[in-house]
């Protein structure tokens, strides 16, 4: 495969409706856009990517503009550079091709996304294909903000179980969480419910955490530091509520030591987060080894990360309901055909790549900053 040009699209998406976690309120995404345009015997296609980092580093290391910087000044040349060498371009050497490039596995997942989407198009290949997918659709859960209050929060969470939603999490954060957690047991009754701290919790919180043993969760997620692995191994030890790692988990490396030493027996696998869709189905097989649960998180993402997640979670070992809800959830315009859920789940695309692209209307409204790159 020969990759002629890589374009750098961003877009302006705003929500319906604010989302708030424990380290930041969004009330609109800039989501990072990758175009490659790449040929072989079989003609000429583009394939699309999306960077999930967020406009300020605050879940992770990376930004948006950093991001983008990065991919301008180091990953895209280095991948023009790899191909002038005359190795093969592929999404199986992209990691390669980009190795000595510290960290950025945001950037460098996007650009992976692309060049594999690419592939898989000039192959005529669906992205569930290649992985062996069978099923056509995967359950969807829903994931809920930090609302101003807990009567705001009910009206939320009825809403979407009036939907179908197959699952709700609910964010926390220190003084939200055991009142807001009760609130929506009791109303509810016994819907399939989480929590995510977002790292909000330090282990001496182990008392407070205590408190949601009775509401029967599925479980709790990140409620420690990133780099918290043997404290989250501590809490695991004083809780009943299964603990799950996301900002934890950034490579199959991490993930081996999160279960080696006790501290996850469920993983969060966000594909931006963890460097690409390769590395996210190498962590899935090194979970369904030990017998570790897996579910799909997701980023805010537009249609075309929204189709690649779904894919993935159709994989055996994604044995709980992904974050994975309709565009509507968000956007009242995705930049794609709208992903929809329909009684609780969401359909996985069949199409070649991952089966979705930009509306050329949509893309040229909604852009605010490009940038060509060519060899």
């Amino acid at each position: 495969m020969h990759i002629e040009r890589v374009e750098l699209i961003t877009v302006r998406m705003p929500l319906i409706h604010p989302f708030t976690t424990s380290f930041s309120t969004q009330t609109e995404r800039l989501p990072l856009l990758i175009r490659v345009t790449a040929s072989d015997h079989g003609g000429t296609v583009a394939g699309w990517g999306e960077c999930v980092a967020l406009a300020e580093p605050f879940y992770s290391p990376e930004y948006l503009e950093g991001a983008r910087e990065v991919l301008r000044r180091f990953l895209v040349p280095a991948l023009f550079e790899w191909q002038t060498a005359g190795h093969a371009v592929s999404a199986s050497t992209v990691g390669a091709a980009l190795e000595h490039v510290v960290g950025h596995r945001m950037a460098k997942g996007a650009l992976e996304m692309a060049i594999l989407d690419a592939q898989l198009r000039l192959r005529n290949m669906s992205f569930a294909a290649q992985l062996g997918v069978t099923r056509a659709s995967v359950p969807s859960g829903v994931s809920v903000g930090i609302e101003k209050s807990i009567p705001d929060l009910l009206s939320r969470v009825g809403d979407f179980v009036d939907q179908g939603y197959a699952r709700v999490k609910l964010k926390i954060q220190p003084g939200w969480d055991l009142e807001p957690v009760k609130a929506v047991r009791e109303r509810f009754g016994d819907i399939a419910l989480q929590v995510d701290a977002n790292t909000a919790y330090r282990l001496s919180d182990a008392p407070l955490l205590r408190g949601l043993d009775p509401f029967d969760l599925l479980l709790i997620e990140q409620p420690l530091g990133e780099e918290d692995l043997r404290q989250h191994a501590l809490l695991a030890d004083l809780l009943t509520t299964p603990i799950c790692l996301d900002e934890s988990i950034v490579d199959a490396r991490s993930a081996a030591d999160a279960i080696a030493l006790g501290a996850a027996s469920v993983i969060n696998i966000k594909p931006g987060r963890v460097g690409g869709y390769l590395e996210a189905a190498r962590i899935h097989d090194l979970a369904l080894a030990h017998g570790v649960a897996v579910w799909c998180g997701g980023m805010l993402e537009t249609g075309i990360g929204r189709a690649a997640n779904a894919a993935l979670a159709g994989l055996p070992g994604f044995t709980l309901p992904g974050d994975l809800s309709g565009s509507d959830r968000f956007y009242a315009q995705d930049i794609t055909e709208p992903i929809v859920m329909k009684d609780g789940a969401v359909p996985i695309p069949g199409g070649p790549g991952f089966g979705v692209e930009p509306l050329p209307a949509a893309l040229g409204e909604m852009t605010v900053h490009t940038l060509d790159l060519t060899a």
